[in-house]
This record gives structure tokens, sequence and C-alpha cells, in this order.
């Protein structure tokens, strides 16, 4: 019996407060309060900016190449050049850690995600993530075949879905659902398989393109609607299927069916795992995922660390200007640390900040920074992290799982949570002891979402998290002790019709690339980079929506692309 296994057999058998009511008991007072991103100094930044007048630079400080944004496409690009034999960097990041939407944090002395919580074992398009993933110890080849760590892979069981007044394992309704729900469950599975022999899906995206190719001409055809409108078109109705799509599209993507094109929709499944109808047999390596408590926040991390030994790594630095001229590129920041502008010089630059801050900051854009602004669209997002002081009593049906959603989940946006506690190595501790629920909401199809994020209070949205787990957990009132939210106003853009193929025209050159100490298959890339002579462009709202592989890809190339330089 493999470990995680093993494990899910066990475990089957100060800021604010407001008071909120228990079940036949006292009320009992919730502390909690906004963390994780300061979404002050995001603010007083984009003010400084419209204003104009930037002040003068208190010092001036030189490296080789100067990386602009911490997040996972930055990081990655940091990772690169030191591949190359690139030391000389400066990372410059807004917030107080890096790792952007890939962070961790911990409520109680216990680790949680504030952000993404999970990888998917990558195929061999995502090569650099593999070779990321060897590098940590993740994955290693046994008897000529890849093994992972058995430790990181989510245990057993994985997923599970409340539906109709119960649990039941797995996230597609299929308990009390009728025959005719489960036929279309079965002739969606064949449309996604004859999507992808028409012309084939990969993760990243630009796997399925090429040197000078832009999207395939399937590709846009599909890119070209929303996925609403073509599962109409193909006659697909039932309301059970179009809820799971709806749930998937908002998960990966921050907004719903009606609003993401047609070609995300089934890139969701075909980039990956697959879409497969009850019955049918699936490939569990496909379908296996790598967590831990803090989410990807354990990889952030690590790729943080030789930063911070190295002092390459600049926290609480907003970039304010960067500016490209003919011998090198100057770079204004401010140091939140010792309220003072600091001026970076230096013949090359990575943008890796997301695209609408980077149109604001690089004076005299280029018309494809300027243009890709214009398309792109963002979903905001909210993480709640609930800590709770004893297990919660589950309703009838499945085990506890990784990952519990809530069908018709009454909270605008509502994806249902993750519980942090699953990973623990110690199931005693998972049986009895505290633990941290992490409980998302995607905002991007909620009407005034990003205003609404911005001016409600924590206890608004903590309370909502509430009121939606109290279905499935009538004692959660009872249980839980603080909640802290993070909010993320642009947290990933949104794959909107016409964007796939307006974003797969961009940086689609082959680059020359300075290959001599770089290994394995990351000696033969192509990476679409959108670069200037001085500027390389990296960030996931390059491809058009947001996930690690596609973010960490382009940061790679990023990298790549300014080390040959």
């Amino acid at each position: 019996m493999q470990r995680r296994h093993f494990l899910a057999t066990v475990a089957a058998s100060a800021a604010s407060a407001v008071v909120l009511p228990g079940c036949d008991e006292a009320p009992r007072t919730l502390r909690g309060g906004f963390a994780g991103i300061d979404m002050q100094r995001g603010h007083a930044l984009r003010d400084l900016l419209k204003a104009g007048a930037l002040p003068e630079p208190a010092v001036v400080r030189r490296a080789q190449v100067i990386i602009a944004g911490g997040g996972v496409a930055g990081l990655a690009a940091a990772r690169s050049l030191r591949l190359a034999g690139v030391d000389d960097f400066a990372l410059l990041e807004l917030e107080d850690s890096a790792g952007g939407n890939s962070r961790g944090g911990s409520v109680g002395g216990i680790a949680c995600p504030l952000g993404a919580h999970y990888l998917p074992v990558p195929g061999d398009d995502a090569r650099e993530v593999q070779d990321l993933l060897e590098e940590l110890g993740l994955r290693q080849r046994v008897a000529g075949r890849w093994r992972y760590d058995e430790r990181h892979l989510c245990h057993s069981p994985q997923e599970r879905l409340y539906f109709q007044g119960e649990w039941q394992d797995g996230l597609l309704p299929v308990h009390g659902v009728p025959d005719t729900t489960l036929a279309q469950y079965r002739r969606f599975a064949q449309a996604v398989d004859g999507a992808t022999r028409t012309a084939r899906f990969s993760m990243p995206a630009m796997r399925s393109m090429g040197p000078g190719k832009p999207l395939p001409q399937a590709h846009q055809a599909l890119d070209a609607m929303t996925f609403a409108a073509w599962l109409a078109q193909q006659g697909f109705d039932d309301e059970h299927l179009l809820w799971y799509l709806d749930y998937s599209c908002r998960d990966d993507y921050g907004a719903g069916l009606a609003v993401v094109s047609a070609w995300a929709g089934i890139h969701y499944f075909a980039s990956r795992h697959g879409f497969h109808a009850p019955g049918e047999s699936a490939d569990e390596s496909r379908e296996s995922v790598l967590t831990w408590p803090e989410g990807n926040g354990w990889i952030t991390q690590r790729l943080a660390a030789p930063l911070r030994a190295g002092g390459q790594l600049r926290t609480a630095t907003s970039v304010l200007r960067i500016t490209e001229g003919r011998h090198g590129v100057e770079v204004d920041a401010f140091n939140h640390g010792t309220d003072s502008v600091e001026r970076w010089q230096a013949p090359r630059c990575i943008v890796a900040l997301p695209v609408f801050m980077a149109a604001r900051v690089v004076r005299n854009p280029p018309a494809f920074l300027t243009g890709a602004a214009q398309r792109l669209s963002w979903a905001p997002w909210l993480v709640a992290n609930i800590h709770i002081d004893s297990p919660l009593t589950d309703r009838p049906g499945a085990a506890p799982a990784w990952d519990n959603v809530l069908y018709a989940d009454p909270t605008p946006g509502g994806l249902g949570y993750v519980d942090a506690g699953h990973q623990r190595l110690d199931t005693r501790a998972t049986l009895a002891g505290p633990t941290v629920l992490t409980y998302y909401q995607a905002l991007g199809s909620v009407p005034d979402g990003r205003q609404q994020l911005a001016q409600q209070p924590w206890e608004h949205w903590a309370g909502g998290a509430l009121d939606a787990l109290s279905l499935p957990h009538p004692d959660l009132r009872r249980r839980a002790t603080r909640v802290e939210v993070t909010r993320y106003g642009h947290a990933m853009a949104i794959p909107t019709p016409g964007l796939a193929t307006y974003m797969s025209q961009i940086g689609i050159s082959r680059m020359p690339i300075k290959r001599s100490q770089l290994s394995k298959s990351e000696r033969q890339p192509w990476i679409p980079t959108p670069a200037t002579a001085r500027l390389a462009f990296a960030h996931s709202d390059w491809a058009g929506y947001s996930v690690f592989e596609e973010a960490f890809t382009r940061g790679h190339g990023a990298g790549l692309a300014a080390a040959a330089g």
C-alpha cells in the first residue's frame, strides 16, 4: 500500500474581532483581519504613478540585470540567470516576501496557502518545470522511470463534493443524477478527445505552437467564442455538467463559462488529464498533484532562499519607473523600509510584472505592451484561512478529503476549501488537533467584485465563508477561532474570447540563447519572450491565463534571453 493511501485509510477511520453565533451555545469571539497582501501599498504606488512627479533617487545602484517583480515568473528568471552563470542581478518585489500568488503563510502556527495550493504532476511539455522538480528532490529516475516523492503527492482521498445533502467522492456530480446526465458526461469526454486529436493542446500552451507560428487554426476557432456558446452549439445543456464546467473555469481562470473562451474551457482538460465520465478508466499518474500545507509557497520559498542568501532579493520595494536607453536601463524603485527612492542601472531588465502594471511603469512602452494591456482583464480573488481548534463533524458520505467543494456554493464565486492539515505526516494531529481550512472565492464573474474586495471589511468575507461552509459543517462556528483574509485585486488574467489568439502572436520569434552552461532539456527551449533591445517581459499574463507552468516557463525564457544579451 502506498504511503499516501495508508494515511488516507487512517484519516478515514490581532487585529479585529467580530461576535458570531454558535450552535446551541453562547456566541464566541472570532478574531481575524486582512493578511498576506498590503493592498494599501499597492494603491499608494498607483496614486504616485498617477501624480506623475516622482521623487528624486536618494541612491544609485548597479547590477548586470534587474528583475522587476518577484512572483513565480520573476523567481524563475532569477533561477535561469543563476544557471547561466549570472549572479550580479537584483530582484525587486513589492511585498514583504516573494512568490506572488504562490505564497504561503500560517495561522495559529499552522502553515497554509495564501493563494495557489497545488501543482499538477507536469507532463513532458513542461520540461522546465520537470527539471525544477528534479532539482528540488521531488522527482527522480528509478529503474528507468520517473518517480515522484510520495510525501509530496496529494494524499488520498484527494477530492469530494457536497451534493444533495451528503459528501460524494470526486467533484463530478454522480449520485442521484439521471441517465441523461451520465450520457452528456460521456459525450463531453468524447468532445474533449476529438478536440485533442484535431490539434494538440499542451501545458504550457506555447508547446502547441512553434517558432514563428501562432495558435493552431482549430484552437483559434474555439478561441473565437465563449465556452458557454460552444457548449450550447454542441447541445450540452445538462445542469450538472454545466455546473462542473463553470466551477472548473472559475477555479483555473477566475471567471465562469459565460466569460472565458471555448479554447480555455477545452484547454483546462485537454492540456492535462482529460475529462473522464464515471466508469471510464483514467491514468492516475496524469491526475496526481503535488501539494503542501503552505501550498505552492513550498516551491517559491525554495526558489527565493538562494536569492535572500546572496543578497539579490529586495522585498518591500515598489518599481516606479523603467526607462530603456540606448546604453542601458534605469529602474527607479521606492524602498518602503528606508522610505526613499533608489535608482538601479543595468544593461538589461526583466519585467516580470503583471501587464497592467508593466504598462504603467515602462516609459515609452512598446506597442505590444500597450496592446496587451488594453486586451487583458483580470479576476479578483479572495482567500480566507479559517483556523479551527478541533476537527469538524461531517455530514454523511465520503471521508474527509484535501479538496472539498460545495455544489451550487451560496457564496458568490465560492470554490470550496482545502484542508491544510491533510498533508501532515503525524496522523494523530490530523485526527484530533487544530487545522486551517483555506476557502477560495473567484470574483471574476461577480459584478463589482474588485470594488467590493477593496471596500468590504474582513468580517464580510469571513462571514460569507463561514456561512457557506456551515452547510456541510454545522459545528464550524463553534470550532473557528480566527479568520485571516487575503485579497488579490488582479489575481489572474481571464482568457476571454480572442485573447489566446492575440497573445500567441506576441514574442513568437526565436531568440538567441547562450546555452553553454545549461543542462538537459534547458539547452533547447523555444520560449516566446516579448522583448525590446534591453527589456524582456515575463509573466503568466503573456499566456493569457494564469497557472504555475506558464509563469515559470515564461520567466525561465526571459532569464535565458537576458543572460544571452
